[in-house]
C-alpha cells in the first residue's frame, strides 16, 4: 500500500505563495519510477490537473492557468514531490491533491489552499 501526506497549504492573500509538499511511503512501489502530479478541486468543479512530472523529471507540464506562476519538482531521495505556487489567485482556491502513478493510482488526502483577502 502507498500513502501520500500532503502539506503547506493555507490562507495567503492574492499575490501571495505557497509550498505545497507530499510525501510518498509505503510498500509495493519505486517512487523515482512513477510519474507524480497535483491535482485541485474547486467547490462545484470537477477535480483538474494542476501539474505532472515525469521519470527523472524530465518532463514537467501544467494546465494553462498556471503556467508561469507554478513549479513542479521532486525529490527523489525523500520521495517527496512538491509545487510552488507564486502569485496566487481567487481562482485558485481548491483543495489540491497529489497523485502518484505506478502500476496503479494513489491519492493523497488532499491539502486546502485558500486565496482570499
Amino acid at each position: 500500500q502507498v500513502q501520500l501526506v500532503e502539506s503547506g497549504g493555507g490562507l495567503v492573500q492574492p499575490g501571495g505563495s505557497l509550498r505545497l509538499s507530499c510525501a510518498a511511503s509505503g510498500s509495493g512501489f519505486t517512487f523515482s519510477s512513477s510519474v507524480m502530479s497535483w491535482y485541485r478541486q474547486a467547490p462545484g468543479k470537477e477535480r483538474e490537473l494542476v501539474a505532472i512530472i515525469t521519470v527523472l523529471s524530465s518532463s514537467t507540464n501544467y494546465a494553462d492557468s498556471v503556467k508561469g506562476r507554478f513549479t513542479i519538482s521532486r525529490d527523489d531521495a525523500k520521495n517527496t514531490v512538491h509545487l510552488q505556487m507564486h502569485s496566487l489567485k481567487p481562482e485558485d482556491t481548491a483543495v489540491y491533491y497529489c497523485n502518484l502513478a505506478s502500476r496503479r493510482e494513489y491519492w493523497g488526502q488532499g491539502t486546502q489552499v485558500t486565496v482570499s483577502s
